[in-house]
């Protein structure tokens, strides 16, 4: 469905005579019934008249590379809808649409692409690729979020170019991954990341786990990690994104529980805590009633054990806390990153971080409210509805309700026919 701001734009700009079409990813996602991600208007317009909005002009831009040639029979409208078509990255993102004629244009076989569910470059692969490396971290972003494969060619050319998307800025790597992590497809987004060999050049810390766990390339399995996201893939979508924190804060806590496996009533009282704003006596009280089961089948757990003392859970929650924010400070330090891979053979080396300084201490901010105790002002959340406006813009009190449901329906995951998060059921008793 086109957006209403979309349509108001559109209706404006034909109603001035100007000839406007939907143009890119919106399309493909339309026609698959998707929700797009953003809408880009190409238009005969200024760039002026549609400036709230991506746009491209009809005329001007790169030199037409060689390798294309005018369609016969192509008029002057079709030329100037080509010449745009062609400067796309993957043919299902090379579509033209109408929306006044209901007419889509495809001049480069993206419809047929879409119909053999395959994500395939306008251009030679590899020259696409060199043209513009970031087009292999998007490449591995659709494909993800589609459930798309790679053609052939386009494999081949992602394993053989994956070390040059380190030529990206570091900014622009950090907006991919966001794009990849924070948008509904996290958990496909890594398995093609870890198939493909960029998983080690990009998150190192997080390949060499894979590779401890015996995990092959193409495994069809799970972990805990892949756990964790799959539990964030239920909660956002494309037009219901999060913070970046928050999947920097789910990459810590999962490095936290690898170096020191921990009781999963810790971590329950640990997750009750974040939720409720560092309320820890009540955590643990809350956390002894829980009768739902655990996932046993997790390395990052310990065996349970009902034997504490409520001040030695509190003592084990805040290490957690404490263990989480020095492994955020650990991914930030390129020597440990390069580290990462270091004893398993044959692995690339990487001491990529493109995680900037003040993200890491936002992300941090999240678990102050566990070592610091009941923050002063927290009204508890009558309702469990997501303020997905919060949630983008990184507030506070909704990224730390997010993570800790994300952390509770991991280690203690709904029983079948009753879908509440253990932390919802629980926090307010």
């Amino acid at each position: 469905m086109i957006s209403e701001p979309t349509r108001v734009v559109l209706k404006k700009l034909k109603k001035n005579g100007y000839e406007v079409y939907l143009v890119g990813g919106c399309v493909r996602d339309l026609i698959l019934n998707r929700t797009p991600k953003d809408f880009d208007i190409v238009t005969s317009a200024e760039l002026k008249e549609v400036s709230s909005f991506s746009t491209s002009a009809g005329k001007g831009g790169k030199k037409l590379s060689e390798n294309f040639i005018k369609p016969k029979g192509c008029n002057g409208r079709d030329y100037i809808r080509w010449r745009n078509c062609i400067r796309r990255d993957f043919t299902i993102n090379g579509l033209m649409f109408d929306p006044y004629a209901k007419i889509v244009y495809d001049y480069m076989g993206g419809m047929e692409d879409i119909r053999k569910t395959k994500v395939r470059t306008v251009m030679p692969a590899n020259t696409s690729f060199l043209e513009d490396c970031a087009r292999i971290l998007r490449a591995i972003r659709i494909a993800a979020r589609l459930g798309f494969s790679f053609s052939r060619e386009l494999a081949l050319s992602l394993k053989q170019l994956s070390r040059s998307v380190l030529r990206l800025d570091k900014g622009r790597i950090l907006m991919e991954m966001n794009y990849m992590l924070a948008y509904g497809s996290a958990e496909a987004s890594l398995r093609l990341l870890w198939r493909f060999g960029l998983l080690e050049i990009l998150l190192p810390i997080q390949a060499s786990y894979f590779v401890s766990q015996g995990f092959r390339r193409r495994d069809n399995g799970s972990n805990m990690l892949l756990s964790l996201f799959s539990n964030l893939d239920k909660l956002v979508a494309p037009d219901r994104p999060c913070h970046n924190s928050l999947w920097i804060c789910i990459l810590a806590f999962h490095k936290a529980l690898v170096d020191r496996p921990r009781d999963p009533l810790v971590i329950a009282a640990f997750a009750l805590a974040v939720h409720n704003g560092g309320s820890l006596v009540n955590a643990v009280e809350i956390s002894r009633r829980i009768s739902r089961p655990h996932d046993a089948s997790f390395h990052e757990l310990q065996e349970a054990s009902d034997s504490n003392s409520n001040q030695a859970l509190i003592d084990q929650i805040v290490d957690l806390a404490l263990s989480i924010k020095y492994s955020l400070r650990k991914m930030m330090e390129r020597d440990y990153v390069s580290q990462a891979m270091a004893k398993y053979p044959r692995a690339p080396c990487s001491d990529l971080v493109f995680i900037s300084e003040a993200l890491s201490m936002r992300a941090c901010k999240i678990f102050e409210c566990v070592r610091r105790g009941k923050e002063k002002g927290y009204v508890p959340r009558r309702r469990n509805k997501i303020n997905y406006k919060s949630l983008a813009e990184g507030s506070l009190p909704e990224v730390r309700r997010l993570f800790a449901r994300i952390v509770s329906d991991t280690v203690y995951p709904p029983i079948h026919g009753d879908q509440n998060s253990l932390v919802n059921m629980n926090s307010h008793s």
